[in-house]
């Protein structure tokens, strides 16, 4: 891509960002509401937390607050997910059905780009702002003094694992292509999420392999925690989290066109 079309493409994504605060604003309290409902149910994971650990110190190596610093790091993942790609994903099934995916195909932009982030949830910044609170919390509990260099790689393993999670859930949308409607199945791999805000040392044999290397969500959370938390773990664990990115990212884009080939025309 060539410097022009890079600032067109940021141009387009600025007034699709144009478009979300307008519909957002034109419904304040279903935005304040949900925004309000996210919270409630982060503040019932954290509650689950305080349970475990009234009956236990530990879970293998992790400690109540390094949980509460996972707990936080995953609900930030999945809120930043949430807020570029979520509803994008849930929608492609209706652009299908309805025909108005034979609009974006005609227009002269990537149609993924489209597809992918023509609306922008801003209620999910708010709610990852406050994971934020309570990672700095627990991290200030811990005593823990991350370097630039954990930053650094605490942020470029958080944006691997927002990856990996588009990637499968596009995939999963892509269906659609085929069944028309496919939210059930999105909804399916989003409720996954809450695996992530568990210990991976809290699972064993085929469950913890299922979800460490088919579907990686387990990596997506633990991984960019450990970085932060000094909780040493083998350089192998970040390649792996990486390369899953990588490999899902890639099997994204070949299924996206192998679909589109099978699309036909709601008109048709």
């Amino acid at each position: 891509m060539n410097l022009s079309s890079l600032k067109r493409y940021l141009g387009l994504y600025a007034a699709l960002w144009k478009n979300s605060v307008t519909r957002e604003m034109s419904f304040k309290g279903n935005f304040i509401l949900w925004i309000f409902v996210e919270i409630l149910w982060f503040g019932l994971q954290l509650s689950f937390v305080s349970v475990i650990f009234s009956q236990t110190k530990t879970i293998g190596t992790w400690t109540q607050w390094q949980m509460v610093l996972l707990v936080g790091a995953s609900n930030f993942i999945q809120q930043l997910y949430q807020a570029f790609f979520l509803t994008n994903c849930t929608n492609l099934s209706e652009l299908v059905r309805t025909g108005k995916m034979d609009f974006l195909l005609l227009l002269p932009v990537n149609t993924r780009f489209l597809v992918s982030l023509r609306v922008v949830d801003l209620g999910a910044f708010v709610n990852a702002l406050f994971a934020v609170c309570v990672m700095t919390f627990a991290a200030v509990k811990l005593q823990l003094h991350p370097t630039l260099g954990q930053f650094l790689g605490f942020g470029a393993l958080c944006l691997v694992g927002i990856l990996i999670h588009y990637s499968l859930m596009f995939i999963l949308a892509t269906i659609c292509f085929w069944t028309v409607r496919a939210q059930g199945i999105v909804w399916g791999y989003y409720n996954l999420f809450n695996i992530a805000r568990m210990p991976d040392e809290a699972f064993r044999g085929a469950f913890k392999a299922v979800f460490t290397f088919a579907l990686p969500v387990l990596l997506v959370s633990n991984v960019p925690v450990r970085v932060l938390a000094d909780k040493f773990y083998a350089p192998r664990a970040w390649l792996l989290l990486l390369g899953a990115g990588l490999l899902w990212a890639m099997i994204a884009e070949w299924f996206w066109r192998f679909s589109l080939r099978r699309y036909t025309s709601a008109s048709s």
